[in-house]
């Protein structure tokens, strides 16, 4: 993952990109990776981990919706993305297990990367127990990023 971080690092530095994270599932883990990257202090802006839904919806604008969905998931990338005033944001938000949340199966996560005018949301199901589906929520997440700021750096 911290090549990730790096590449993104790199090309945010490089382009004069910002990023910012929302995330639940992942806890702060992205933001961790992105933390620990080559300097991040001129590049990332910061991030909001919010695991309850109520801070979901005050914080970051989430609509009365479950939040392990596409719709909450998209709201929290457009809401972090404008209060860390970033170029690019990415949200996760999923069950990482032992059972199952708004439907959703243990191993269900949805994500949404932002740029200032594009959107992409994706739902990937990932196998194993909840710290294997975080680690891979962390590194597709980290992966949505640079594809992100590839796509709108070039």
């Amino acid at each position: 993952m911290s090549a990730i971080a790096r590449q993104l690092a790199d090309l945010a530095e490089r382009r004069g990109l910002t990023v910012a994270v929302a995330e639940s599932l992942t806890a702060g883990n992205v933001a961790a990776a992105l933390g620990a990257a080559p300097d991040s202090a001129v590049w990332f802006r910061g991030g909001v981990v919010a695991y309850a839904t109520e801070v979901k919806q005050r914080v970051l604008g989430v609509p009365d919706v479950p939040v392990v969905s596409e719709v909450a998931v998209t709201a929290m990338a457009e809401g972090v993305r404008a209060l860390m005033d970033a170029d690019i944001a990415v949200a996760t938000t999923g069950v990482g297990g032992p059972g199952p949340q708004d439907g959703e199966p243990a191993g269900s996560v949805w994500f949404c990367v932002v740029s200032r005018s594009a959107a992409r949301a994706s739902h990937r199901h990932f196998d194993g127990d909840p710290a294997q589906v975080l680690d891979q929520s962390v590194r597709y997440a980290l992966e949505l990023l640079l594809s992100m700021a590839t796509t709108i750096a070039t």
